[in-house]
């Protein structure tokens, strides 16, 4: 079953942050996933989010999102996007139907 990250971040230093745009595509190709959102114009309808820019992955399995979320490669890159931005992430598990 497929799995996503979901993260909702503000960028406080766009020049910083450059370095982990750069680099991060490569590693969630790695491990299996594609971008369904990163950015992009958003409009909110109900209450008013927080965070000003909206990215959603999506991983063939949990397995293969959390690999690469702990990975090595990544986990060296997270500190450039930490320190140059604020959020939230979150895996959430996809939906495969009713079983009735």
């Amino acid at each position: 079953m497929s799995c996503y990250a979901i993260g909702h971040i503000t960028v406080t230093n766009p020049d910083g942050y450059k370095e982990y745009a750069a680099q991060v595509p490569a590693l969630i190709a790695a491990h299996g996933g594609k971008y369904l959102v990163r950015g992009g114009e958003c409009t909110d309808v109900e209450g008013t989010m927080p965070h000003q820019r909206h990215v959603v992955l999506e991983f063939p399995t949990r397995q293969s999102l959390e690999g690469w979320y702990h990975s090595a490669e990544y986990q060296q890159i997270l500190k450039i996007r930490l320190a140059n931005s604020e959020g939230v992430m979150t895996i959430v598990d996809g939906f495969d139907g009713f079983d009735g």
